[in-house]
């Protein structure tokens, strides 16, 4: 274990409350909870200040939350800014979830491009209209990649002076820091550059649920994803490739962002790679209500029969798969490629379990495709088990595994292997990877707010198919989903939950970019990157879910596997006929 940086930040409340001076009226804005900004006003009030603390994270929604009356408000009209170095609908995306916050109140947002970092908000009563304007203060600054971005900063007011001045704040100290001190540091040339590259911060800061779905305000969360993906970033540029780049090797990535009493600090290692796994209870699979233990996911992939088949992973450990042959049309079953999106592995295995026993059976099921990658997942989900934990997503390699190929591999085809057995073992056309994206918002405060690269998933929208076929594929790549879309339709509520998010992505969004077939929203496209000429990937938003909800999710993933089965050898056999 190598110790890269290590270094404690002064908190910038403390800051504010040691510089401040009896008799003066202070307005800021930082990145702290509200029982400690709350604290903090009443350490002001008894030095003799007029204090308000804000919050510089998703200002207007704070506004709302701790300062707006809706008491008789009937209708809400709010202009939000736009920035030409910004998304046009990036302020409007800031303001999530507040459209579910209201009430009956109707609200609308509309675009005011003058690029003022400020939102207009007209609360009409009766008769009444009261206009508000809250700050949203917000600096133009270029990263460590060389990207422009618009991202929330802190902000200070003192006395009469209304325009006030940008606050530097300990939350981004923390962040450029630590970003700072690994661009620094001699990786050398070939990837991958590390094991494991561990980032623990300390952080006095609880999270805040919102009372409405899955939705939580996490100053700790929103951490560890500008960390993870701004470095992601960063040894993209340094490797050559473009940011974005899925077939980059790092290594490891593992921000573990852990609430503290009052420390603020950062401590930076290159760890050696872990190779085991955290022992959990097991489970009963059709109501598991939490991620199943890699023991028990063995445990039941054995059960399932067929013919056993491997492919190593970095640490060491296995990912595994088996074979049932049958008389059927082969289909390729598979979950985990991105182990904090958990559902998959759940729903993959009741799937392969219910399908064995059909005549004729013919499939190959690889549930936990990235084992070092859950294996990450179970560590941080014991501090933080609501927290999305992308760290999670890749491979100890810090790639996709998706995006390796036998030409671009080199030595690492590892975990990838999998599938070309799969393949060549059944002669699958048809591969159903099952898959996740997050429950609730997706941020990136210190970068640009919306997650680069991945903006389409920042709010979720329901139950998500993505069908990618080679050219010639398309008329059975539409029956299939047309197929696929009617049986989950039947399943009780998810309807009604898919309807339910999407218009509320659509408030907040503003355009969808995606189709709804039979109530569910899909993308279908030519790809031949895939050497399986058909592949439907799901995306149920699962990532921090549990109970009841986690039972749902596994559930809609199994039915997906079992209607694109039945569908794939009834496009089949029609085919042959015609």
């Amino acid at each position: 274990m190598t110790e890269i940086f290590r270094q404690g930040f002064e908190r910038t409340l403390e800051q504010i409350i040691n510089g401040a001076e009896a008799g003066q009226c202070i307005e800021a804005w930082t990145f702290d909870d509200a029982p400690s900004r709350r604290d903090a006003e009443r350490r002001l009030t008894e030095k003799g200040l007029t204090a308000r603390i804000r919050s510089a994270y998703k200002p207007l929604l704070h506004a709302f939350l701790e300062d707006i009356d809706l008491t008789g408000v009937t209708s809400i009209q709010i202009g939000y800014p736009v920035h030409p170095a910004a998304p046009e609908n990036r302020f409007r995306l800031e303001a999530y979830p507040l459209a579910a916050l209201v009430g009956d109140a109707k609200i609308a947002f509309h675009p005011r491009p003058d690029g003022e970092f400020f939102y207009d908000v007209a609360l009409t009563r009766g008769e009444v209209v009261e206009r508000l304007k809250v700050l949203a203060p917000n600096r133009v600054h270029v990263d460590a990649v060389g990207e422009t971005n618009v991202s929330p900063t802190g902000w200070m007011r003192r006395g009469d002076d209304d325009t006030g001045a940008r606050l530097e704040t300990d939350y981004k100290r923390l962040f450029e820091s630590a970003i700072n001190a690994i661009a620094a540091y001699d990786w050398g040339q070939n990837e991958p550059y590390f094991d494991e590259l561990n980032i623990r911060v300390l952080l006095p800061t609880r999270d805040e649920p919102l009372g409405f779905g899955h939705e939580v305000i996490s100053l700790r969360e929103a951490l560890h994803e500008d960390l993870y993906f701004s470095l992601l970033e960063f040894f993209q540029k340094k490797s050559g490739r473009p940011l974005g780049d899925r077939g980059l090797k790092p290594g490891q990535i593992v921000p573990e962002i852990i609430e503290s009493e009052a420390e603020i600090s950062v401590v930076i290692e290159n760890r050696p790679l872990g190779t085991g796994f955290l022992d959990c209870a097991d489970q009963s699979l059709d109501t598991a209500k939490e991620p199943l233990s890699a023991g028990q996911i063995d445990a039941l992939l054995a059960d399932i029969g067929g013919e056993a088949f491997f492919a190593p992973a970095r640490s060491g450990r296995q990912v595994k798969a088996r074979y049932l042959k049958g008389s059927d049309a082969a289909v390729m079953i598979s979950g985990g490629q991105h182990p904090n999106e958990t559902t998959g592995i759940v729903g993959a295995l009741r799937a392969a379990r219910a399908l064995r026993e059909t005549p004729g059976a013919h499939f190959t099921i690889s549930p936990l495709e990235n084992p070092d990658g859950y294996s990450v997942h179970q560590r941080l989900r014991v501090d933080n088990p609501l927290h999305m934990h992308h760290a999670a997503r890749y491979t100890a390699l810090g790639d996709d595994l998706e995006y390796r190929t036998e030409e671009n591999s080199g030595k690492y085809l590892n975990e990838k292997e999998i599938r070309f057995k799969a393949q060549e073992l059944s002669d699958a056309k048809l591969h159903v990877n099952l898959h996740g994206y997050p429950s609730h918002e997706w941020t990136r405060p210190l970068s640009g707010y919306v997650p680069r690269n991945f903006a389409m998933w920042t709010l979720p929208k329901g139950f998500f198919l993505v069908m990618r076929h080679h050219a010639g594929w398309t008329e059975q790549a539409e029956t299939l989903l047309d197929n696929v879309t009617r049986h989950l339709g039947a399943i009780p509520g998810l309807l009604e939950y898919n309807d339910s998010q999407i218009a509320l992505y659509e408030i907040h969004a503003g355009e969808t970019g995606f189709r709804v077939i039979n109530g569910f929203p899909c993308l279908s496209s030519i790809d031949d990157r895939h050497t399986v000429p058909m592949t439907l990937i799901t995306e149920y938003p699962d990532e921090t879910i549990y109970g009841d909800d986690f039972i749902d999710g596994h559930t809609a993933q199994m039915e997906t596997v079992i209607a694109s089965y039945r569908a794939w050898q009834d496009i089949l056999s029609a085919a042959q006929i015609s």
